[in-house]
């Protein structure tokens, strides 16, 4: 499992970057950009920005509730040995509805995520680098998601410091 300091977030919060990645921990936060961090581990290479909502907003059946969720944050990865370079990711902190997808809103765009349990990701590199493009140009990105319980959320995360922090990111997994 990886453990990092994120921005304003205090203590350490513990989750696994994807599905399938090496059990490992990682507390080797190399930088900070405004709201994302940047961590680096050496074997296997690997770089990423990650960041936690600054709002989050839970409805059911059009009402605001309150739910217990897991750690919510949204990533770019670099991994140089698998050819990966700014994937984006995201975890709800809950298994996302099987049938659903989760929607990215920045500024007029919209993007679609495919989920898989409690992650999301696009559905292409191509997908992968429009959205990259979108969010180092915009100033909030809305993610919106639907449990396997039916509650839609909705978590905004500010865009200060993501490219900052995906440059930085680039720079240490391209040594």
């Amino acid at each position: 499992m990886r453990a990092w300091i994120l921005p304003a977030a205090g203590p350490m919060i513990a989750v696994l970057l994807a599905p399938g990645a090496a059990a490992q921990e990682s507390d080797n936060r190399v930088a900070a950009e405004t709201d994302w961090s940047v961590f680096v581990e050496d074997d296997p290479r690997e770089c990423w920005v990650v960041s936690q909502p600054s709002e989050t907003v839970n409805t059911r059946d059009g009402n605001v509730v309150e739910v217990r969720r897991g750690d919510i944050l949204l990533f770019a990865t670099y991994r140089p040995e698998q050819g990966v370079e700014g994937e984006i990711s995201f975890t709800g902190g809950y298994p996302f509805d099987p049938d659903s997808t989760v929607e990215v809103e920045i500024d007029d765009d919209s993007f679609e995520l495919f989920v898989e349990d409690d992650w999301a990701w696009p559905a292409s590199q191509e997908d992968d680098a429009a959205l990259m493009e979108a969010m180092r140009g915009g100033a909030e990105a809305v993610v919106t998601g639907v449990s396997g319980r039916g509650t839609q959320t909705e978590d905004t995360f500010s865009l200060f410091g993501f490219t900052a922090a995906t440059e930085e990111a680039e720079r240490r997994c391209s040594d």
